[in-house]
C-alpha cells in the first residue's frame, strides 16, 4: 500500500466539507477515527498518513498515502488574465512552453496547480521563491496520468489525473508512486465535528 495514493472528490458543500473528506479517507485507511492536526503553517496533518487537500468553490480533492509526500492542488477554468503572472512568476522554459500553447490557460493552471502541489509535498508552500520553482512541462501527446519529476526536487513527481472539463488537478507524489487510487462522491460528504490539535485558532462550526 506503500505505493498507492489515494485521491478522493467530492462536491464543495459546506467549509467543514474538506476536511470531513480527508478524515473519511484516513479512516477507509488507518480504521478507527483518526485526530486531524495542523502544522503551524496550517498545512492538514494525520498520523501515520500523508495528507493534503484543496478545494475550488464546487469540488473538493483530498489526497493520502502511506508513503511521504503528497500535495494537490486544484483550480476551476474560468476565464482570468493570467499573461502578468506568467511573465512574473514562470521560469524561461515554462513561459516558452506556455506561449506555444493553443489554450494558454489551462497551460497556464497546469503549470501552477503543479507549483502548488509540490509546494504543499515539500511543507513549504509557495514560500522561498515556490513560484519560481520549475515544474515539469506537461506532455503535449501522452496520456494525462504520465508523471514528470520536479528538475529541483526528482524524488517528487507531479501528474494531471483527469478530474472534469472545468477543473484542473495536480498530484505531487513519490515519484516511486505505483497506483492512483481514485474515489469520486457525487453528494458533498456529511458533517463531521474536527477533532484538531494545532497552533492556530480553531473554530468548530456544526449545523
Amino acid at each position: 500500500m506503500g505505493d498507492s495514493v489515494h485521491l478522493w472528490l467530492a462536491p464543495a458543500g459546506d467549509p467543514s466539507a474538506a476536511h470531513t473528506l480527508l478524515l473519511d479517507l484516513a479512516a477507509s485507511l488507518l480504521g478507527g477515527t483518526p485526530s486531524l492536526h495542523h502544522t503551524p503553517t496550517g498545512q492538514p496533518h494525520i498520523d501515520g498518513l500523508s495528507v493534503s487537500l484543496s478545494r475550488t468553490p464546487t469540488l473538493t480533492a483530498a489526497a493520502a498515502s502511506f508513503a511521504a509526500p503528497v500535495g494537490i492542488d486544484i483550480e476551476d477554468l474560468h476565464p482570468r488574465e493570467v499573461g502578468g503572472l506568467a511573465r512574473r512568476w514562470f521560469d524561461p522554459l515554462e513561459l516558452q512552453w506556455l506561449t506555444g500553447q493553443a489554450d494558454q490557460l489551462t497551460a497556464f493552471l497546469h503549470l501552477w496547480t503543479a507549483k502548488e502541489a509540490v509546494g504543499k509535498a515539500l511543507g513549504l508552500g509557495l514560500h522561498n521563491t515556490g513560484l519560481r520553482r520549475r515544474m515539469p512541462l506537461p506532455p503535449t501527446n501522452d496520456p494525462p496520468l504520465r508523471a514528470g519529476l520536479v528538475p529541483s526536487a526528482p524524488t517528487l513527481a507531479v501528474l494531471h489525473p483527469p478530474v472534469d472539463k472545468q477543473t484542473i488537478l495536480a498530484l505531487a507524489a513519490p515519484a516511486t508512486t505505483a497506483e492512483l487510487a481514485v474515489t469520486t462522491h457525487h453528494q458533498a460528504v456529511p458533517h463531521r465535528t474536527v477533532a484538531s490539535q494545532t497552533s492556530l485558532r480553531v473554530v468548530t462550526q456544526g449545523n
